[in-house]
């Protein structure tokens, strides 16, 4: 396991008290809600930034709202640190527990609660994994669109946590361009609402505040989500450059012209090998960059969208334009780019990046990553959001070789702050989680991470909920 990244030490008293706390919660569960064992506890030990791990103290895993709150509380009168969970996809670290906290997991809250068509939404509990809710309303003609990659594992909690996004995010926004309501505990047990199915709420934006929140504001275990109506049609195409710089030079001016798919996904010549050789998407090899741009819309704006790009594509000496002939081959094509992280798992041990870049940069950032890369004696697979310029670079490297991983952790950090550099951000939608929190002050002044601080602060006073992320440990105090 690396020690690059430090965690708070843990609280030598919720220690000493485990055997009680257990029990306590044990009265608050039923046994088949709460993990205690140090064999059953070892699942819940990371999430997939897998190059840190810590066992909990114990694992609740509340049926309802109420539970929750009776578990919040609990832990609230008595100073115990809380991690939540949904499915551990967080690629940022941001489930990862710490010895002295309990994670509370809100996969057995996995229940549609709601499907209102007339009002376009759907009420779910925080547990209901992201693509489920696309199936529940598909037969009717419609869909949730914030789709990332891990889809069909992730949870709606999690989605909220992280304000996740994907690869039609381009068109329809994130998670808080869908998000409507939610329900939540904090994290003194208190359950309160927040928005609706109503477009405003009266009062502050507190939903905009809690989503993206990183579970440091309280458990959100409902939400209210917006539905969207399927497109008459919708179309991918692929098309392939000579080099990284002229794909992304071509989304640049595709945007500029104020031309918005609703989808624009790119990927270097390492990653369409890797993700060819796993899901046979039919992506030409011998390019050195791709893009799949996804249009929708009738077959006449369709026509007329892709005409105009293919017009911009040409002038960076495009070599390859095809268009899917049927829904299998879309569903394919899509198939590629969705299998990318788990197909890159097969050959080399990763570490994914998240950071954003202004489009007028996405060249420069492409071409500079290669360069950090190649100085560590690394390898990397771009595959990312290009339309929104979120990038992911995957770094790959040798898990069970401790320099290189320390390599790796090194030139991702580089990458980050070289995206803050060019006019961007930290991160798209993983979050900061561990990963990036110590790169925080790379991104923000002292005095903006004080008032983000001073506002966690209000929620959560004791800092007990997901103690160890987002906010650098050594800034704390004066929050």
């Amino acid at each position: 396991m690396s020690d690059a990244i430090s965690f708070l030490a843990p609280r030598a008293d919720v220690l000493a008290r485990r055997s009680q706390i257990v029990g306590d919660l044990a009265d608050l569960l039923p046994p088949e809600c709460l993990v205690h064992e140090a064999r059953e506890l070892v699942p819940f030990e990371t999430d997939a930034f897998i190059a840190y791990r810590r066992l909990p103290l114990a694992v609740a895993l509340p049926r309802s709202t109420a539970e929750v709150a009776a578990v919040m509380k609990y832990c609230h009168r008595y100073g115990i640190p809380v991690v939540p969970r949904g499915a551990g996809t967080s690629l940022s670290g941001g489930a990862i527990p710490q010895e002295d906290a309990v994670v509370l997991g809100l996969s057995k809250m996995n229940r549609i609660l709601e499907i209102d068509l007339p009002n376009r939404a759907a009420v779910v509990q925080a547990g209901v994994t992201n693509l489920n809710i696309s199936e529940a309303v598909a037969a009717d003609g419609f869909f949730y669109a914030p789709d990332p990659s891990s889809q069909l594992a992730c949870t709606i909690g999690g989605n909220i946590g992280m304000n996740s996004g994907g690869a039609h995010c381009l068109k329809y926004g994130v998670t808080t361009n869908n998000l409507l309501g939610v329900k939540m505990v904090l994290t003194d047990g208190t359950v309160i609402e927040l928005g609706g199915k109503a477009l405003d709420a009266a009062g502050y934006d507190l939903l905009g505040l809690v989503c993206g929140h990183e579970g440091q504001l309280g458990i959100v275990t409902e939400a209210t989500v917006r539905l969207i109506a399927k497109p008459e049609g919708a179309r991918p195409v692929l098309f392939g450059f000579e080099s990284s710089e002229e794909a992304g030079s071509c989304v640049a001016d595709i945007i500029a012209a104020g031309i918005i798919p609703v989808a624009i996904e790119f990927m270097d010549k390492p990653a369409i090998e890797i993700c060819e050789a796993f899901a046979h998407a039919g992506y030409p090899l011998d390019v050195g960059a791709l893009l799949i741009v996804e249009v929708e819309g009738s077959e006449a704006e369709m026509d007329e969208t892709l005409k105009s790009i293919v017009e911009i594509a040409r002038r960076h000496s495009v070599k390859t334009v095809r268009e899917c002939q049927s829904a299998t081959e879309a569903a394919q094509i899509w198939k590629g780019r969705k299998s990318a992280f788990g197909a890159t798992g097969r050959i080399a041990d990763y570490i994914c990046m998240d950071g954003t870049v202004p489009l007028s940069q996405l060249s420069y950032v492409l071409k500079k990553t290669s360069e950090i890369v190649d100085h560590y004696g690394l390898r990397v697979a771009n595959v990312f959001h290009a339309g929104d310029g979120n990038m992911h670079p995957l770094i790959l490297f040798n898990a069970n070789d401790p320099e290189d991983a320390a390599r790796a952790e090194a030139a991702g950090n580089e990458i980050l702050k070289l995206c803050v550099d060019a006019g961007g951000c930290l991160t798209g939608e993983h979050g900061v989680g561990i990963e990036k929190r110590d790169l925080m002050r790379h991104q923000y002044s002292e005095a903006d991470l004080a008032q983000q601080m001073a506002v966690r602060a209000a929620f959560d006073p004791g800092w007990l909920l997901n103690p160890s992320k987002v906010f650098p440990l050594d800034g704390r105090s004066a929050a």
